[in-house]
């Protein structure tokens, strides 16, 4: 692998294992293992850890490897013809693992605690739907919820990044659009958006977060094509 191309894994995979911390960590521990419990930062204070870690890895590592920090943006960005499909195998596999990674801290950080630590179902911060999972908002709903605020997502991306958008306010209106997702999203399905966010945190919860996870890595990935697309049919920078 060279140098740059080093450098772009090496800046993705710790921005995706400092948003999953973050988070994650947010939701875990402040939050309650499955978001339920809030006394402690709450629903607004769980949606600005996610957005402020998002913007504070874009100034980090944005110069570096535009800070996706996520294999949906990557998809989508792909998708628009800005990055080729070798750079985003490349960006995808660091997310994978930064999320694993991520995930594995926060589960080692929890188990440390005198008492008895009881996982529980959905640990970590993880994704579901259904019975038992926060509101409790069927498959359907979930699936459209992650699908259609993911293609949001994408949209301001690519539109704060492009030739007419303010790209030095960038990472602020990324990480903005990213809390009001949350605001809306945590009661439906903890809000994911991002395969490699949902993903580390289920392989060590397990259970039905494990077995739900198809989802936050499906629909994640439609709506960023689907963003894409709008954004295409909105703006040509030719």
């Amino acid at each position: 692998m060279e140098t740059k191309t080093l450098s772009k894994f090496i800046a993705e995979l710790i921005g995706t294992f400092g948003l999953v911390l973050f988070g994650g960590g947010a939701a875990a521990i402040a939050g309650g293992d499955t978001l339920a419990q809030t006394s402690g930062l709450g629903l607004l204070g769980i949606s600005l850890a996610f957005g402020l870690s998002v913007v504070v890895f874009a100034y980090a590592i944005g110069g570096v490897s535009g800070c996706h920090i996520n294999p949906a943006v990557t998809l989508g960005v792909l998708v628009s013809g800005k990055m080729s499909g070798k750079d985003a195998l490349v960006y995808i596999t660091a997310q994978i693992i930064g999320g694993i990674l991520g995930a594995f801290v926060l589960k080692t950080i929890l188990t440390g605690q005198l008492a008895v630590f009881n996982p529980g179902e959905w640990a970590y911060g993880s994704n579901g739907w259904g019975a038992g999972y926060q509101n409790e908002y069927n498959m359907m709903t979930a699936f459209i919820t992650e699908t259609v605020l993911t293609a949001l997502f994408l949209f301001v991306i690519l539109g704060t990044t492009s030739k007419i958008g303010n790209g030095t306010m960038a990472g602020l209106a990324i990480g903005f659009t990213l809390v009001l997702i949350h605001l809306v999203a945590i009661p439906i399905t903890g809000t994911s958006v991002n395969p490699a966010r949902s993903l580390g945190p289920a392989i060590f919860a397990g259970g039905n977060a494990i077995s739900q996870v198809w989802l936050f890595l499906l629909a994640p990935l439609v709506g960023a094509v689907i963003g894409a697309i709008l954004w295409k049919l909105v703006y040509n920078e030719k």
